[in-house]
């Protein structure tokens, strides 16, 4: 094996300090990669794979990229979970006595990204660190993208998880010492969508100093300290390894905020999922979603501001009516409106560009974004002035000008500068005298080119002769075969070509030295005063940041306003009361969707008192499941200070939404379909309180029909009985037997969805009425999906021996034997269904005697009579 050089040992030295990154080492204009790090960075992205010594026994495997176009590459990298560690050369390789010095400047990773390429528009990018002590969780999330910074502190796993899949960090980092807690396993099962990075446990207790929060924060870091220490030392760790792998200290954080999580309704990732607060729960996008719906921001701080509300809703009620109140004069100010959101439009996302800004990767392009946004706000503050809903005017208030900034910027950056920073052409002149100067050097030289030129032509006679420049041989004087024989003995030849001969003179060569210093000198000091604006920006980075979330805030409201104008949202009304009082409402997304028919209003009355569990039954299509999380989105539109799509609305502000919705596995960790489910009612019936909200569809489907039924009545009963629970229900069922339980339960009432018979077919009318039903379409249902008419006929065949009661000794229906090639008699395998109860005997359980007319006595007794005549 040879020798390793110099260069391979100085990279395994640097390797060896960050085992856990992929190391981009700077080689002249490339980045390479060796040994294990060429190979993974050659499949993932997409390049050649190579090696130094090629061939040869004991070859380095290597890959490269252009220094020019890493970021698209890093993007990759990081977006798949890989950390990159960016080494670069720290000293001029002319100056460089042996190998060139190299450092590792700084560590990309999935949560600490602040490149564009790598960072969604309307969502955070959040580092989460986390410690624990027993059941009890303190939780961080940073954003240096944004300079957001918060930290909670929650008792329990589950309450854990749900703050975890709210915020959906994209980088999780703890200690080690958490792999032998009991709920590693279930938390490695449950969060498999990030890197998740593992400290060491001898830093405990140098993090539990808090020396970084309380640097930062000073007197905010202690009251975090006091009121909740596991909090305090997840935001330690967050802040240090985000320090770390910046190599910088991180000031344009100004601000960490201590949140409890009882002061927001409780969403849990089920519930965010099953209501399609931000992605589509089929695209798996933002199409489809509550947020598509609601986010017609014109800013990037207001789309990230908006997808917080929805995760956060509100539970004061004092609060929440502040948004109402911004949000109903945006609604009616519609002109006003129009023009501040045209105000915004041009608004970049100024919280991201002062980050980089302020940690020194902004680019010219980036600080000429800023200028453009800070062109905007004056105007954007005349408009607020003009409106008088108190969120709103303290926004404008808090609002700064900028016009030391823009003044700056204006005068110092050509307005479309090139996307590199190290080779010339961004500042504008008659900003520096001495920069001036040297392009006049630099113009005039041009212009003395051309002047020499014309002079040797007319000296030598050789009207063919051009002085050119190549970046190998600098300035040449050129000359054709056929004129040779006449060039001065004054000109040096330089080099020989097929057609000609390359020369120079002493005159020549001087004015190149002068000429070239002053260009290579141009680009070294624009350099450097661009350094000097961007460090003058980033002075203003507390400004800025306190301005860029007034522009969020005012976006978001503004974007709420226009849905609510254009989709004909109302106001509701949140109190502090426990019910939840609907008028003709609708589903905000649904009606939105190109339908072939038209959306169908709907009223709501639930409450703990009197009507707490709604039994709602009906055919499968006829709208059970839209008007169930239509409610529930209703609710937490009402809570994050949204209009809702309904006639009127009084909502008592809730404490959780819990949703049982639709089947599905969980087969990664053993879970069958029912399990789910019962594991999912489990969690609803041991957390919900009497200001919860509760969205059932379909409890006990999963296995046979006995045992569903059983465990879909036992729920009712016991959300129903417990005197300290009573949570607003929504119960869709198949079950029809349920409905019975209005008739011993006070709370419990029957609703359904009414449909419509006509020449053997059904039309689902999407409104629903009080009171139960006992048929469920499933057979119409199954011929409009397109069953073959022959299972369709055999199907109605066996529900007409089922509800005649028509059994053998072996409890088998008599019509659902078949026969076999043979003409034997053959039974079904098994059958799940059970025999519904007498029709007849049903009706007149639920008839009040007592309340009937004479007349509608004798209507009753015909119609039971009819049914009679037709079960013979």
């Amino acid at each position: 094996m040879k020798p390793l050089t110099p260069a391979i040992k100085q990279y395994l030295q640097i390797k060896s300090q960050y085992p856990d990154s992929i190391l981009f080492f700077r080689m002249g204009d490339f980045y390479e990669m060796f040994f294990e790090d060429a190979r993974v960075g050659s499949k993932e992205l997409d390049i050649a794979l190579t090696s130094r010594n090629k061939g040869q026994q004991g070859g380095v495997p290597l890959c490269g990229i252009p220094y020019h176009a890493a970021e698209a590459y890093i993007s990759k990298l990081l977006q798949k979970g890989y950390k990159v560690a960016i080494c670069e050369q720290v000293e001029d390789p002319k100056l460089a006595k042996g190998i060139v010095k190299r450092e590792v400047i700084r560590v990309l990773t999935p949560g600490l990204s602040i490149d564009s390429l790598h960072l969604g528009k309307g969502e955070n990018n959040f580092l989460m660190a986390f410690s624990v002590e027993g059941e009890v969780f303190g939780l961080a999330f940073l954003d240096i993208s944004t300079g957001e910074f918060k930290t909670c502190q929650i008792s329990g796993f589950e309450p854990f998880m749900n703050e975890v899949f709210r915020n959906e960090p994209k980088e999780i980092l703890t200690f080690k010492g958490f792999q032998q807690h009991p709920c590693f396993e279930r938390f490695k099962r449950a969060y498999d969508k990030g890197l998740i990075n593992y400290l060491d446990d001898a830093r405990y207790g140098d993090l539990h100093s808090l020396t970084k929060i309380k640097e930062q924060f000073q007197s905010n870091g202690e009251m975090s300290i006091r009121m909740a220490p596991l909090a305090a030392l997840a935001a330690e760790m967050a802040l240090a390894y985000a320090r770390e792998n910046e190599k910088t200290a991180l000031h344009h954080i100004q601000h960490l905020t201590f949140y409890q999580v009882q002061d927001f309704m409780a969403i849990d990732e089920t519930t965010k999922r099953n209501l399609e607060l931000t992605q589509s729960l089929f695209g798996q996008g933002k199409k489809d979603s509550l947020f598509w719906v609601l986010d017609e921001t014109m800013t990037a701080m207001g789309s990230r501001k908006l997808r917080e509300w929805l995760n956060y809703p509100l539970m004061d009620a004092k609060e929440i009516s502040q948004r109402l109140e911004g949000v109903s004069e945006l609604k009616e100010k519609k002109i006003e409106r129009k023009d501040l959101r045209e105000s915004l439009k041009d608004i970049q996302d100024i919280e991201r560009l002062t980050s980089r800004i302020y940690l020194g990767h902004a680019n010219a392009r980036d600080l000429i974004g800023l200028k453009r946004s800070l062109t905007n706000l004056p105007g954007l503050k005349t408009f607020l002035l003009s409106y008088d809903a108190p969120l709103i005017r303290g926004v404008s208030s808090g609002m700064e000008d900028f016009n030391d900034l823009h003044g700056l910027l204006e005068s110092s950056i050509v307005e479309d500068p090139p996307l590199t920073i190290r080779e010339g052409g961004i500042i504008k002149s008659n900003y520096n005298k001495e920069l001036d100067e040297l392009r006049a050097i630099s113009k005039e030289g041009k212009g003395w080119i051309l002047q020499l030129e014309a002079e040797e032509r007319k000296k030598t006679g050789i009207a063919s002769l051009k002085i050119r420049y190549n970046q190998v041989f600098g300035y040449y004087i050129e000359v054709t075969r056929s004129n040779l024989q006449i060039v001065p003995d004054r000109y040096i030849r330089k080099q020989t070509l097929v057609n000609g001969e390359r020369f120079i003179t002493p005159e020549l060569k001087e004015f190149e030295t002068k000429v070239l210093g002053a260009e290579e000198e141009i680009c070294q000091l624009e350099y450097r005063i661009f350094e000097e604006v961007r460090k003058r920006v980033s002075e203003a980075t507390p400004r800025l940041l306190r301005t860029a979330s007034a522009i969020a805030l005012i976006d978001v409201l503004s974007s709420l306003a226009e849905v609510a104008d254009r989709c004909g949202y109302t106001r509701p009304i949140v109190d502090e009361g426990s019910s939840v009082i609907i008028q003709d409402g609708r589903h905000p997304v649904i009606e939105r969707m190109t339908l072939q028919e038209r959306f169908v209003p709907n009223d709501t009355r639930i409450n703990p008192d009197e009507h707490q569990i709604l039994i709602i039954t009906g055919p499968n299509m006829a709208g059970k499941s839209t008007y169930l999380r239509q409610v529930a989105l209703i609710v937490l539109m009402a809570q994050i200070g949204s209009f809702v799509p309904a006639g009127e609305a009084q909502i008592g502000a809730v404490d959780r939404i819990f949703t049982r919705i639709g089947a599905s596995d969980n087969i990664i960790m053993g879970q069958s379909t029912f399990m789910v489910e019962m594991m999912e009612t489990a969690r609803i019936l041991n957390q919900a309180t009497s200001r919860s909200l509760l969205i059932l569809d379909e409890i006990g489907r999963g296995t046979s029909t006995f045992d569903g039924l059983s465990i879909a009545w036992a729920v009712v009963e016991y959300l129903h009985d417990q005197p300290s629970l009573r949570p607003k229900t929504l119960f869709a069922t198949h079950y029809h037997e349920l409905t019975e339980l209005a008739l011993t339960k006070e709370r419990v009432k029957n609703y359904n969805v009414a449909v419509s018979e006509w020449n053997n077919e059904i039309i689902f009318l999407r409104k629903i009425v009080e009171g139960g039903t006992n048929r469920s379409y499933g057979i119409q249902v199954a011929r409009l999906a397109g069953i073959p008419q022959k299972v369709i006929d055999r199907a109605k065949e066996i529900l007409l021996t089922l509800e005649k009661g028509e059994f053998d000794a072996m409890g088998m229906p008599k019509l659902a034997r078949t026969k076999n090639a043979g003409g034997k008699p053959k039974l079904p395998a098994q059958l799940s269904l059970f025999v519904q109860p007498d029709p007849i005997r049903s009706d007149l359980k639920r008839m009040q005697v007592e309340r009937l007319t004479p007349l509608e006595a004798l209507h009753i007794l015909d119609e039971l009579k009819k049914k009679a005549e037709k079960e013979e």
